[in-house]
């Protein structure tokens, strides 16, 4: 079928486009600065995508992370592919000289509080999910994959199987990422209100099935053993990103030694939870978490006190809302890198974990963000060994109130081109990239 005249004068203005993109200043520029401050930026999100593209093999461009100026901007050199690039993904850029860029560049190392980060590759990421051959696929979305796709960054899914054969260090991945997970073997908490559903009789089978095939009489203990085996990754130097549940089920599955302490009501599992359980949780194995106290109640839908016990919130009222934290660049480039943003407060939504209670968060954990007016923290960064850890509150930046079943309706990010809250996420994905400044002795 011709196309029709429309669609024919849509394309020849596309390409003029193009053409006049590549041809305006190419004598001159030797730089593009990729500005990410509010209103200057067309697509905050494509804008982390075009520059891991740039940092891929064969590209391998050296690149530049301008901490705390121009909301965070990025620093690509200047050629006809990056250029293209840009304009298919709809990110706006500015041509800069070697003049222009040593101008900036005095400006940022020499200001009170920017810095200069060069970006030397691109990171290797995993997702912890049933790989896209599974049977089963969760019945929710997940907001680190639907970024990663959005912004067309590749990555690989691996479960229990592939990490407990230790592919997290044999293939090298630099960054894994965890979502709406439950390590301690309570099968999401989910069987209140969905035991009779199909889903969920089929992912209790599925994991029951998995743990048996791993020669584990339990769930528990077949989670347990992936929990302690991303912590042996972490503290090896890998880095972790987790949202919602993740974040909270790790630490209580390393609190039971790798589910050695049976904290699963017999409902779930036909073995009775363990006595005095809570009392010899092992809190010196857990990430972020201490001293908390667990809801071992299949009925209840929460795990432990570590979350924010009231979600029942209206979207519009801000009570969820929380502030970034501002920090030095100079001197903490990581906590910076993680919460480089176009806002200073990113407004708030529900989770399974909504937010972590900051009187349960270890005294060596960095809050990142914190819901104000309240005793609960947003955001946190830790470091295990030679690794590090990040934890983000909440199900999905752009869905509130996310329910069960949703997932069918993926959040559509071309209408939240400039999310705070995906900044976050995306923020993390690039932070392995950066090059780590020596210690100063």
């Amino acid at each position: 079928m011709k196309k029709s005249y429309t669609q024919l004068t849509h394309i020849v203005r596309f390409f003029i486009l193009i053409v006049s993109v590549i041809a305006v200043n190419t004598v001159s520029a030797q730089w593009l600065l990729i500005p990410m401050e509010q209103g200057k930026q067309t697509n905050h999100l494509k804008a982390y995508g075009l520059t891991y593209w740039a940092l891929e093999a064969p590209r391998e461009y050296r690149c530049y992370w301008w901490l705390n100026y121009r909301g965070g901007a990025f620093v690509l050199p200047d050629s006809q592919d990056v250029r293209v690039r840009a304009v298919l993904m709809g990110v706006r850029f500015e041509a800069m000289s070697d003049a222009d860029y040593a101008g900036i560049k005095q400006t940022v190392l020499e200001g009170s509080n920017m810095d200069e980060i060069l970006l030397e590759k691109a990171p290797k990421i995993a997702v912890y999910a049933p790989s896209e051959a599974s049977p089963y696929r969760d019945p929710w979305d997940d907001a680190v994959k639907i970024a990663l796709d959005y912004a067309e960054i590749p990555y690989d899914e691996i479960w229990d199987k592939e990490v407990q054969s230790g592919v997290l260090q044999t293939k090298g991945y630099d960054w894994l990422h965890l979502h709406h997970e439950d390590f301690t073997g309570q099968h999401g908490k989910f069987h209140a209100s969905f035991s009779s559903q199909v889903w969920y009789q089929q992912r209790m089978l599925m994991f029951e099935q998995a743990a048996e095939a791993s020669g584990f009489k339990r769930v528990a203990q077949h989670k347990g053993q992936t929990a302690q085996m991303i912590a042996d990754y972490i503290a090896n130097g890998g880095f972790i990103f987790a949202m919602c549940s993740a974040p909270e089920t790790l630490d209580i599955a390393l609190a039971t030694r790798g589910g050695a302490i049976d904290i699963v009501a017999p409902e779930l599992d036909g073995t009775p939870i363990a006595a005095n359980a809570e009392a010899e949780l092992d809190f010196q194995r857990t990430l972020a978490f201490e001293n908390f106290s667990l809801y071992t109640n299949p009925f209840r839908y929460e795990f432990s006190d570590i979350d924010n016990p009231n979600p029942d919130r209206d979207a519009q009222s801000g009570v969820e809302d929380f502030k970034l934290f501002e920090f030095a660049a100079k001197h903490d480039p990581i906590p910076t890198m993680l919460t480089q943003n176009h806002v200073a407060v990113v407004p708030g939504y529900l989770g399974q974990t909504t937010s972590f209670n900051m009187d349960k968060i270890r005294g060596s954990i960095t809050i990142l963000g914190q819901v104000e007016g309240t005793n609960y923290a947003k955001y946190i960064h830790g470091k295990l060994g030679k690794g590090t850890f990040t934890f983000l509150g909440g199900h999905d930046p752009e869905d509130y109130r996310h329910l069960v079943g949703e997932g069918i309706i993926p959040t559509n990010l071309d209408l939240h081109k400039h999310s705070p809250g995906y900044r976050l996420i995306l923020n993390n994905i690039l932070f392995p990239a950066a090059r780590k400044k020596p210690q100063k002795t």
